[in-house]
């Protein structure tokens, strides 16, 4: 498909409408209950209207909307929608705290808010919603009567909304206009605001295409949060000028998304490494509970993959020789898309044994979606792949062992940060996006990720340490659900210099939590034999057992600071730990030592 030729993404995905119109392109799965299926054209009968309303609401080319609900058609509607009136998307996380959100909105400035109706009650409950200066607010899934808005703000239901005209032209606009408006900060902090321009998207749409073609017949599985980069081009602008079928799924539990898989025969599925672990948690379970001579069957069976597939994974092939394993994904699968955080390679070469094609990437918000993908030719799971058609990646300042700075520079850039000339000039220097990313590139041009630049730990010996590298090495330990390594400085500020230990903070499943507790020796001695696998100045010295959930972005992305402060209040005092003997050992701050 030529992407080239449309001057904006509403060009784009009308054209997509008009072109597949009879084909299906949306399914609404809620759990195990089916609740909708649409066509192209059903589609495009359900946005016209709500197009034709924000026109006669006085919204047009350039005026900002933002969304803020969970995965479901209306999500893309509203989207559809503010494109073809040339305006300005600003989609936001559902899943942030209110006040958060009240400040996003403050700092956007829409002129119209598409919000759920739980979303929006719980922005009415904060004390800053007094301040709220939207014009226009539209509340789906509301009562005959939402709650009003301050002073000045006009709430609509969606459904008076869509009373517009059938149709409305579409509005143009031009690639150098400012498609997105997409924060990147998460909770807290300096709103980021990354002004993303139609070029961006379309360029980025014209390069995945170039390495994982969409038409009718895909069926996309969408479990990540529409707002996320990621979701948003492969599973809404992607599918839709393609032709293809997107399958909205409102949990990212496993038993759910594998039951989806199969009931709807998935063919393309976009996840964060947290989901696929537990994927790949799930099969060796069952592998490990078969009979004997069916855990050497399918033991020759990947042998044999893996020897007539020369290493890269074989759907085809696969499907043939591991046949109950591809048909508990439905027999269909041909690629799953990961990132967002680090993936263990180990996790990936599993997949790949097993002749699912899992491409592991890169990117940033600020660069619209992807800055690298692995192209598994063949697969490279200790890399997050190579740059995609049309990106550069450098390294910045490399160190003796040619780890530095990832910068990258190509038409998916984003504009800069709104209204923030500062930030910008400090993160894109000479076309170059600066990522705050530490990594180093290898001469085949696959890009090898370490860490953030701000977490990278200098010992005493004068030797860098990047937290992310090391909690690959404890990415099988037994019985852990999600862990984490930090400096004990990291946790506690007042060390600061004084204590570079490395400390693993480590979260038990549930069904492991009291085993682990009163055998901490075992668990220490699993520790100890991954510890071997690492440099002597990479290894950790104590560990923490931590019994919530880590925090987490919408798109299960850990937020380090946000866990660090937490466990550095919680661990404070000494305290004595009880072990299996009767003897006590005395615990400084909660952390167990190796020693």
């Amino acid at each position: 498909m030529n992407v080239d030729r449309y001057p904006s993404l509403g060009a784009a995905l009308m054209d997509g409408l008009d072109r597949w119109a009879d084909h299906t392109c949306l399914v609404e799965s809620d759990r195990e209950r089916e609740r909708e299926r649409i066509t192209f054209a059903e589609f495009r009968e359900r946005a016209l209207p709500f197009a034709a309303f924000l026109d006669g609401a006085g919204f047009g080319p350039r005026d900002r909307a933002a969304i803020l609900m969970t995965n479901q058609s209306k999500w893309l509607l509203a989207a559809y929608a503010i494109f073809h009136r040339a305006g300005v998307l600003v989609p936001l996380d559902a899943k942030l705290a209110a006040a958060e959100q009240l400040r996003l909105l403050a700092h956007a400035k829409p002129r119209v808010l598409v919000v759920e109706f739980h979303l929006w009650r719980a922005l009415a409950a904060e004390s800053a919603f007094a301040a709220l200066a939207v014009p226009l607010v539209i509340v789906t899934e509301a009562p005959s009567a939402p709650p009003a808005g301050p002073g000045g703000v006009r709430v609509r239901r969606w459904e008076d909304a869509r009373a517009g005209a059938a149709s409305i032209e579409l509005a143009p606009a031009q690639r150098d206009d400012v498609a997105c408006i997409v924060y990147s900060s998460g909770t807290g902090g300096r709103a980021k605001g990354c002004v993303l321009t139609h070029d961006n998207y379309l360029q980025q749409l014209h390069a995945l295409l170039s390495l994982h073609p969409f038409a009718p017949g895909v069926r996309y599985l969408s479990i990540l949060p529409t707002n996320h980069a990621i979701d948003f081009m492969v599973g809404f602008v992607g599918p839709f000028v393609c032709g293809a079928t997107v399958v909205h799924l409102r949990t990212m539990r496993p038993e759910f998304v594998k039951d989806a898989l199969v009931r709807y025969r998935i063919t393309h599925l976009a996840v964060v490494p947290l989901v696929l672990r537990n994927l790949e948690t799930s099969l060796r379970e069952r592998f490990a509970a078969l009979p004997p001579l069916r855990r050497a069957a399918l033991r020759l069976a990947i042998a044999l993959h893996g020897l007539f597939g020369r290493g890269r994974p074989n759907p085809r092939l696969a499907r043939r020789l591991l046949r109950p394993v591809h048909e508990a994904f439905g027999g269909a699968l041909e690629a799953m898309f990961v990132g967002g955080a680090a993936t263990v390679p180990r996790t990936l070469s599993f997949f790949h044994g097993l002749g699912i094609p899992v491409a592991n990437g890169y990117g940033l918000t600020e660069a619209g979606t992807a800055i690298t993908l692995d192209r598994l030719d063949p697969p490279r799971p200790d890399t997050v792949g190579t740059p995609l058609p049309g990106t550069e990646v450098r390294i910045d300042a490399p160190d003796d062992g040619g780890v530095g700075e990832i910068l990258a520079r190509g038409r998916t850039i984003m504009r800069g940060y709104l209204d923030d000339p500062e930030l910008t000039r400090e993160t894109i220097v000479d076309g170059w996006l600066r990522t705050g990313d530490l990594g180093c590139l290898e001469p085949s041009g696959h890009l090898r990720i370490l860490g953030r630049r701000k977490n990278m730990i200098v010992t005493e010996g004068g030797k860098n340490v990047y937290p992310e590298d090391v909690e690959g090495a404890f990415g099988d330990l037994p019985g852990v659900k999600e862990h984490c390594v930090f400096a004990a400085h990291y946790l506690w500020k007042e060390r600061q210099g004084s204590d570079e230990r490395l400390l693993l903070v480590v979260r038990p499943d549930p069904a492991e939590y009291a085993s682990i507790l009163t055998d901490y020796v075992a668990f220490r001695d699993a520790i100890e034999a991954r510890n071997r696998r690492l440099f002597d100045f990479q290894r950790v010295q104590g560990f923490l057992i931590w019994d919530d959930e880590f925090p987490r972005t919408a798109s299960m992305k850990l937020r380090r600071d946000d866990l660090a402060a937490q466990v550095g209040a919680r661990f404070g005092e000494r305290v004595a730990v009880a072990s299996p003997d009767g003897a006590t050992i005395e615990v400084e701050r909660g952390v167990i030592s190796l020693s």
